[in-house]
């Protein structure tokens, strides 16, 4: 295991930057100064300041990823031919899934989750939210130490220096009916008893990590665990994110109504205290009452449209969510492509596609490229229970500066430049990365790059035949 004296701690001086352009709460504004004390939260903003310091073209907030299953990025691009069943399906890919996951270590997964980490920082985020469900030995023995594998996820946050919010994740029964797990799922499963000593062994495995670090819990689904389970598990952590799969899929909701006597979204907000430190992933199934009875709740919608257009799940129903005042947050869930900015063009062109418009998302008052960055910026601090979300005074200081020489911004100003980015131009815009004032990235590149690349290709030696 890579140690934790890897770890990358904020620095003891005063870190001053200074931007040319910045975006506030207020507003865009010029030649703004951002100090960054010595803990990685912003001390002070002053706009209209003299140039010092780290120099940078276009400052923003850094958003937060809020969903990933790291270990499935060395899956990227090996399930694309269709097998033996006539229709290629979630659940015909989750069987590769579990075929996979089956082979890894717990260096493995290590390596794995460090690269996945550096590459959602190279995109833009400063916070990877891990949904971390490979807690055993292939067969479901425990290691050693219950906690070996939330060990391994906190060393790759050490490593690469990113914010991590950890959750838990619950699995007890392989659908409704309480069937057991098939052979890959029996690394996930947990009594109440077990998963709460997991919990307490996840709550050590992060305490070495920096103040900004967060522990929160994840029931998986409403298939694989049992409603009263889900208030015993809400009170292991009873301030902190709770974040569940939820109406993913067409065979899963009527799998719930059948045996719940509700839609998922119908059961969950009749029998469980949804507010607004719940975190519910996907929602692409929801019919329009569902949509809006969740987004009133104050409950944050886990978008991840990649993975959700790789496969299948179906559109989520961003514009209704929107009118009704719900929030979102990104993700990149099974990672098969980590960026920022195709995330979010994703998901305003599936609304495009659907309804046969043009800028969906936007309002009078809002560009398309600003409500959405502002929506994943706000929604993944919510998510990720995280103090962070503006370039503001006391926050932490995640942050994220875009290249204002990149030839797709050449004369944009305001909220042009974020319409440029995510809809004319890419992650390679993205020059510098701070994460509670950690430089993660320096001109488009993490700063420990070579070392963690070297790591990941020699994990995927020997697991790429698992297929």
């Amino acid at each position: 295991m890579y140690a934790h004296n890897n770890l990358v701690k904020t620095g003891q001086a005063m870190t001053i930057l200074w931007a040319e352009r910045a975006l506030m709460p207020g507003g865009w504004c010029r030649n703004v100064r951002v100090s960054i004390g010595a803990a990685g939260r912003i001390d002070h903003v002053t706009v209209d300041a003299p140039p010092e310091g780290t120099r940078v073209g276009i400052l923003l907030p850094a958003p937060v990823n809020a969903h990933s299953h790291a270990f499935q990025r060395a899956m990227a691009g090996l399930t694309e031919r269709r097998g033996p069943d006539p229709r290629d399906t979630f659940w015909t890919w989750r069987q590769l899934m579990f075929r996979f996951l089956d082979r890894l270590t717990p260096d493995d997964v290590e390596a794995i989750t460090a690269f996945v980490q550096m590459e959602m920082a190279e995109a833009g985020y400063a916070t990877n939210v891990e949904f971390h469900y490979l807690h055993h030995q292939p067969g479901g023995v425990p290691y050693a130490r219950l906690s070996e594998m939330s060990e391994r996820i906190a060393a790759a946050a050490a490593e690469s220096g990113i914010g991590l919010t950890l959750l838990p994740v619950q699995y007890q029964y392989g659908g409704c009916d309480r069937r057991d797990l098939v052979s890959g799922q029996m690394r996930f499963r947990n009594d109440d008893t077990r998963f709460a000593d997991l919990f307490d062994g996840a709550r050590g495995a992060i305490a070495s990590l920096p103040a900004d670090t967060v522990l929160g819990v994840a029931p998986h689904s409403l298939r694989a665990v049992a409603p009263d389970s889900l208030a015993r598990l809400a009170a292991l952590a009873p301030e902190a994110p709770i974040h569940m799969h939820l109406a993913e899929q067409s065979a899963e909701v009527a799998e719930v109504a059948a045996a719940w006597g509700g839609r998922p979204v119908e059961w969950l907000l009749d029998n469980a205290p949804v507010d607004g430190r719940w975190c519910l992933i996907h929602c692409t199934q929801m019919k329009p009452h569902e949509t809006e009875a969740l987004a009133r709740s104050g409950a944050i919608a886990g978008l991840c449209p990649i993975t959700e257009s790789s496969l299948g799940d179906g559109i989520f129903d961003g514009v209704r969510w929107l009118d009704a005042g719900g929030r979102l947050a990104i993700g990149s869930d099974s990672n098969i492509r980590i960026s920022l900015s195709e995330e979010l063009r994703t998901l305003d062109y599936s609304q495009r596609l659907r309804d046969r418009s043009r800028a969906a998302l936007a309002t009078s008052t809002a560009s398309t490229g600003r409500r959405l960055f502002d929506l994943a910026v706000r929604g993944g601090a919510a998510a990720a229970g995280r103090e962070t979300g503006a370039i503001a005074p006391g926050l932490w200081a995640d942050l994220v500066a875009l290249d204002g020489q990149a030839v797709d911004l050449s004369g944009r100003e305001g909220d042009g430049i974020l319409d440029s980015y995510i809809f004319a131009g890419d992650d390679r815009m993205v020059r510098d990365v701070w994460s509670a004032g950690r430089h993660l990235v320096t001109g488009g590149r993490h700063f420990r790059r070579a070392g963690i690349e070297a790591r990941y290709r020699h994990a995927l030696h020997g697991l790429l035949d698992a297929l």
